[in-house]
């Protein structure tokens, strides 16, 4: 039996054979603590590796390495806390920019102590892609590129200068620019090299994420996760993630798919199965393997992996293999040291090999995934592709509605922005009138990209069009996507049938789909007609692509040509014809569709490595509009009063080194906030939309001097909470249950000598603040699912929200909470939101946060207007020491500052 108390590092150490390059080797710790490696699923090893060549450093100890180790003996059902430490950082600029907001904000506080502001300082290295601030304002025309390129820097002025100064006062801070791609895809082809260099070392690639659609890069073998900007700025700063070891769901894939179906078709049916499970995979590591995998190419495994939070993973994990070294060989990169590296690790897996053990273990046979869409509100809703009509029929008849009609005359915008007239059009329950292959889901993926350039070119050739009045767009993960449907002679097909390249960047599937035509959107507005879009995205929560547009289907690049070209979703388009050729005939979807030897056949002609390393070469030098924006110079953000973009957050008003005595305290008497439905997302709670001139950040801004046509989007404005605030539970579809048949950010205030008042949310939060009434929220199943917006948690926290109860919570928003001193508490089992029959006039006591320890439990009195109580126990969602020592400190960012200062 080995001696784990005489473990050290150093002694694993080797050299990789095949370049000399030193490495802490796996397998040597493994056997020198009597790990049994094999039985450790893969994506467990490379956090494994990271304990292992950190004990002794930053609190890391022999035993939470063994402790990992043990894994298979419990399977990560018993909480055992571990560390982790990415390699590594990413985000985009929605995320990234109030991030960086918070460093300046901690720079600023730590130069009015008379200290200097250099000690904030990210100590890993952090890139941010400028990627979520592109608009589709103008599509269909040859020049939608250069106008909405022109527009973006426009409205983006004050944001980009201030993370140009961000890029030259952090050493370790690297932004990519403008029109450089999607965050994830320009992870996946250029950031990621399949390992890094730490302290000498060849190590794994491990990063977190400023977004939940991180596990992308997953399908490389990187371990890699999305966190909460607050979180991930923390993590940044050096403070190590302390984790409870995961449960790890192994996913078996056998066989191949069939003729016709696509990847995305493969990740729809994915999610629907990994949602369906009983067990659920929610906080779980996914884990795909076997024969069938081999049959995947690395883009396809990356479609699966992206969409992890669709299935509620936390990863959606592919071990490396020689079809990833085969994908970083075909972008340019090199393949064979990582290779090399991964085998000596004993990180890959190659078929024929026998399986680790898992937590539980699932199959799914390739060959039986159908062409299928999801929707039309979430995605986990996976339907066959023949029966969206029926779903859309059945969804529109739940409602107990009568359909209405309007003729339109559509407006398109030419190569000006112009909008020029359309032939007119009946506007109808089902109509399409956003068609957009968008999101790093699908753009990543050159194989549905060309199924898509095919179809058009297909259609063209009829002489087929896509009706007027739909807003068709293209906007590819990356530069290297045009260039490929360039060569192939497609982008010429889509550009006919309207599918222009409108941006290089995430854009309708987060809610930049921009205006429609004027005449639909008065339609839409005035009439009860329940519109329809069709897109390649991963997203499709109510309020999200549009917020006048109700139905929204997700679906393969090519599908989403296929259906533009319909125009309805209201029919069966396998069996129904699509639409008419030339000659007046019947076009059915089989008569456009490729083989997939068609689409291999198009690849191997114009898939180029020098494509990528020529792409990315100037990655960091940006469009002419980037490279002449001034910007401020020093260490210190110089902040500007009158901006309505960028402002000293309020975290470090009052701030002091000593730890509150307040933040583990009993809550008594507390008001309801907000009442929120099941599957409440973070899109809900913290929309980042159009500003509607006739919301409280609409009129805010105006009220500023912001003119109507300049409000811009939520998204781009978070870096100012004083817009932000305003728009907290305030999505037009958000439902707040305490006001019944409303929607947006209202709610009831209630007070003991007066009666109830419906006013916004932000003012009721301002009067229970004023009163020194604390609030909480109630929430249902799920709550926060969505992408991991930080100010979903800062906003309520800002508000005064001290606890948030519901049935269950999503995994990053969770955390989101604890780091800025919320506190997640669970109903028992037994007991619902609707069962509580709560109506806001109520108030809350909370005791047991004065003894709470990491999962411990806390107990609810809820007294109501009628004098009687009910009692019993929460279930806190602190699960760690650590999330309990950042409700101590009141959040994360007041705790690392203090841990910062106090060493100085």
């Amino acid at each position: 039996m080995s001696n784990s108390a005489a473990f050290s590092p150093e002694h694993s150490i080797k050299t990789l054979s095949s370049s000399q390059q030193a490495y802490h080797s796996l397998p040597a710790t493994a056997q020198a603590l009597d790990i049994d490696l094999s039985k450790l699923p893969f994506s467990l090893r490379p956090i494994l590796e990271g304990i292992a060549r950190n004990v002794g450093k930053h609190g890391v100890t022999v035993e939470q390495l063994k402790a990992l180790g043990d894994w298979p003996t419990h399977k990560g059902t018993q909480p055992v806390e571990i560390p982790f430490a990415a390699g590594r950082v990413i985000m985009h600029d929605l995320s990234g920019t109030p991030a960086i907001v918070d460093f300046a904000a901690m720079r600023s506080a730590v130069e009015r102590m008379g200290l200097d502001p250099t000690i904030i300082e990210p100590l890993v290295r952090a890139d941010l892609v400028i990627d979520h601030t592109v608009t589709m304002d103008n599509t269909g025309s040859p020049a939608s590129l250069r106008i909405n390129g022109e527009l973006e820097a426009a409205r983006n002025v004050e944001r980009y200068s201030f993370l140009k100064w961000g890029a030259q006062a952090f050493n370790t801070i690297r932004i990519i620019p403008p029109q450089t791609g999607i965050v994830h895809q320009v992870n996946l082809e250029y950031l990621a090299q399949g390992y890094l260099h730490m302290d000498g070392l060849l190590v794994p690639d491990t990063l977190i994420g400023m977004d939940s659609h991180t596990p992308m890069a997953n399908a490389l073998g990187i371990v890699g996760w999305g966190v909460g900007g607050i979180e991930a700025g923390a993590s940044m700063l050096g403070q190590p993630m302390q984790m409870l070891a995961p449960e790890v769901v192994g996913v078996v894939l056998t066989g191949q798919l069939q003729e016709g179906v696509t990847a995305t078709d493969l990740v729809l049916t994915i999610t629907e199965m990994l949602r369906k499970y009983p067990a659920g995979v929610v906080g779980k590591f996914v884990e795909f393997i076997g024969e069938g995998s081999a049959s995947l190419s690395l883009p396809d495994r990356a479609t699966i992996a992206n969409m992890a939070p669709e299935y509620g993973a936390t990863m959606g994990f592919f071990p490396f293999d020689a079809i990833s070294a085969d994908y970083l060989r075909a972008t340019g990169r090199d393949g064979d040291l990582p290779l090399a590296f991964h085998e000596a690790q004993h990180m890959t897996w190659t078929a024929g090999q026998p399986l680790p053990e898992y937590t539980d273990t699932l199959y799914l046979d390739l060959s039986s995934v159908e062409p299928s869409v999801a929707g039309p509100k979430k995605p986990q809703d996976r339907h066959a592709l023949s029966d969206i009509g029926r779903v859309f029929t059945q969804s529109t008849h739940d409602e107990q509605r009568a359909p209405e009609t309007a003729t339109v005359i559509p407006m398109r915008t030419d190569q000006e922005g112009v909008f020029t007239a359309q032939p007119e059009r009946t506007l109808k329950d089902g109509d399409i009138v956003i068609a957009a292959i968008t999101a790093c889901t699908n753009t990543s993926n050159p194989s549905v990209l060309v199924a898509a350039g095919l179809v058009a070119k297909k259609a063209n050739e009829l002489g087929m069009n896509v009706p007027a009045g739909i807003k068709t767009s293209l906007a590819p993960g990356s530069p290297v996507a045009t260039d490929y449907l360039t060569k192939a002679g497609l982008q010429q097909h889509l550009d006919a049938l309207g599918f222009n390249t409108a941006g290089y960047g995430c854009t309708t599937c987060v809610g930049n789909s921009g205006p429609l035509s004027p005449s639909i959107e008065k339609a839409l507005q005035q009439h009860d007609i329940v519109a329809a879009s069709v897109l390649s995205g991963n997203r499709n929560f109510e309020g999200r692509v549009h917020p006048d547009v109700d139905a929204n289907f997700l679906m393969s690049p090519p599908l989403v040509v296929a259906m533009a070209l319909a125009g309805t979703v209201c029919i069966d388009p396998t069996s129904e014809p699509l639409g008419k050729d030339d000659q007046g005939n019947d076009v059915y979807l089989r008569d456009i569709w490729p083989s997939n030897q068609e689409i291999q056949d198009t690849l191997s002609q114009c898939m180029d490595p020098q494509a990528f390393r020529q792409t990315y070469e100037n990655a960091l030098s940006g469009p002419a509009t980037w490279q002449t924006l001034e910007a401020p110079q020093g260490p210190v953000y110089e902040w500007d009063d009158a901006s309505t973009y960028i402002q000293e957050i309020s975290f470090f008003d009052g701030f002091s080194l000593e730890t509150p005595d307040d933040a583990l305290a009993n809550i008594y008497n507390a008001r309801m906030l907000v009442m929120c439905d099941d599957n409440t997302t973070t899109d809900h709670i913290s929309p980042v939309s159009r500003i509607r001139p006739d919301t409280p950040p609409g009129q805010y801004l105006m009220e500023q001097g912001v003119a109507e046509n300049d409000l811009t989007s939520l998204g781009a404005r978070r870096g100012n909470h004083h817009v932000m605030l305003r728009s907290i539970f305030g999505n037009v579809k958000a439902r707040n249950l305490m006001v019944p048949g409303t929607t947006g950010a209202v709610t009831h205030y209630f007070s003991d000598s007066h009666p109830p008042e419906q006013m916004s949310i932000y003012d009721a939060a301002a009067k229970y603040r004023a009163a020194n009434t604390p609030t909480v929220v109630f929430g249902g199943k799920l709550y926060g699912t969505g992408s991991s917006r930080d100010w979903a948690a800062k906003g309520p926290a800002l508000l005064g929200v001290k606890a948030i109860i519901a049935e269950s919570f999503e995994r990053i928003h969770k955390s989101n909470l604890v780091g800025m001193g919320i506190v997640p508490l669970v109903l028992p089992p037994d007991v619902t939101l609707q069962s509580l029959n709560l109506d806001g006039s109520e108030t809350f006591d909370l005791e047991g946060i004065d003894e709470l320890r990491p999962r411990g439990i806390v107990t609810l009195t809820i007294k109501r207007a009628d004098g009687s109580q009910l009692s019993f126990t929460l279930n806190s969602r602190v699960d760690t020491s650590s999330e309990l020592e950042q409700i101590r400190h009141k959040g994360i960012l007041p705790m690392v500052l203090r841990e910062i200062v106090n060493k100085k």
